[in-house]
């Protein structure tokens, strides 16, 4: 049996969101998905999400591409495997080809983890939603001003 994971805010719930799952969950037979952490998204990112985690925990736990979920409370993605030993690591290919890429796909390479990289959506994503968001939330001050 082939265990994969797969990590991410998923904040603001989008279909980009979806599609990782959808391509992670065919690729192998169990999928985990790794819901960072408020605090950790804090230190990594620099902002809190706008979703509490337990909410988004709660969120991926129904999709049916998804086996179990996983608060993921290190930065470390090698001390996540030390607790959870899958075989294959999903990452958005934002990462392939940089550094912290590379060096994530030396260290699970050490211990027998696949990095398979998926197209990032560029035209959907947390962050311009968040954006959109705060805009909206400033028109709304102007308006009601």
């Amino acid at each position: 049996m082939t265990i994969g994971y797969a990590a991410g805010a998923f904040d603001l719930f989008h279909i980009g969101h979806l599609n990782i799952l959808r391509e992670a969950k065919q690729r192998c037979d169990h999928l985990i998905a790794g819901v960072v952490s408020d605090e950790m998204l804090e230190l990594t990112k620099g902002r809190a999400p706008i979703i509490p985690l337990e909410e988004r925990m709660e969120i991926v736990s129904h999709i049916s591409y998804v086996d179990q979920v996983h608060p993921e409370t290190v930065e470390d993605k090698l001390e996540t495997w030390e607790q959870l030993h899958f075989d294959v690591f999903f990452k958005g290919d934002d990462w392939k080809g940089t550094d912290r890429g590379r060096d994530l796909e030396r260290r699970f390479a050490e211990v027998g983890v696949e990095v398979v990289y998926f197209p990032y959506t560029r035209h959907t994503s947390s962050t311009k939603l968040r954006t959109a968001l705060e805009l909206l939330s400033r028109e709304a001050q102007v308006f009601n001003a």
